[in-house]
């Protein structure tokens, strides 16, 4: 059982230092050809980042694309689709099932295989879409909110307003049998306290790891959404009973276990000790 990775690092395509330093940074990397790039430097964005995925890269390499509903999609997916470098895409503002499908189509890699694709819902309508999105697809590998867009589409205020979209996602790329979905950024990098605090809600919610924007988010995700020191000890001892004696049972405890739980326990450990770059 191999769990998904917990941090995603945003790194701004027209600025090839910064994605220099995310490379080595500890997360997969998510080179942005989106909004972190203003409109007269989307050119130069894809032409550094088609340069850097030339190579393989130490770490696996994400491009997020400019939205599919416009009509600089089509010139990304032709820089950087078929490209050594590239591990995956992240689609912004995806709103259907068809334009996950159409962008499946268009982006095979230089070995044949299918390209991971990430679908990043940013909308209401991309909400009400969801499951029919999360399943849209073999190559879609996993689905996210975009909370900032899905924020000001909603006129949502605070934070709270988002918790049902963000259940919403979370039971949708499980129905589809994808990995939990994790967290969108917290924008404020100075806040580490608030962002380890929004990480345990997140946490609650059945998200699995958070996208970041600054180096210095990354221990934060990291400790928030790896399993403390009681949560591995319990899914130890329930994993070795499960392991001693079949079926439902009670622990000396008082716990019940069965299939569920035991499976639970060992998503956990996987977690816990997955393999570090």
């Amino acid at each position: 059982m191999t769990p998904p990775p917990l941090t995603w690092l945003y790194a701004p395509g027209d600025r090839p230092q910064v994605v220099a330093k995310a490379l080595v940074a500890g997360a997969d990397v998510v080179v942005d050809l989106e909004d972190a790039v203003a409109p007269d430097r989307k050119e130069y964005a894809r032409a550094a980042t088609a340069e850097l995925l030339s190579a393989p890269q130490p770490v696996p390499v994400h491009v997020r694309i400019n939205a599919l509903n416009g009509p600089l999609a089509a010139r990304d997916l032709e820089a950087v689709a078929a490209l050594p470098g590239l591990s995956g895409l992240r689609l912004a503002k995806v709103t259907s099932p068809e334009q996950v499908a159409r962008t499946a189509e268009r982006s095979v890699p230089s070995d044949g295989g299918a390209l991971p694709l990430y679908a990043l819902l940013e909308s209401a309508l991309a909400v009400e879409h969801a499951y029919a999105i999360a399943s849209a697809h073999p190559a879609l590998r996993g689905i996210a909110l975009g909370e900032a867009d899905l924020r000001a589409d909603l006129g949502v205020r605070e934070d709270v307003g988002l918790d049902w979209s963000r259940s919403r996602v979370v039971v949708a790329a499980r129905a589809a049998g994808l990995p939990p979905s994790p967290q969108s950024v917290h924008p404020d990098i100075r806040d580490l306290e608030g962002l380890a605090a929004s990480c345990a809600h997140g946490r609650a919610l059945g998200f699995l790891g958070r996208a970041a924007i600054h180096p210095r988010q990354l221990p934060v995700i990291e400790r928030a959404y790896l399993p403390t020191a009681r949560e591995v000890e319990e899914a130890e001892t329930i994993v070795k009973a499960a392991t001693t004696r079949q079926g439902a049972q009670a622990l000396p405890d008082g716990t019940f276990i069965d299939a569920a739980v035991v499976t639970a326990a060992q998503r956990t450990l996987a977690l816990a000790h997955r393999e570090r770059r």
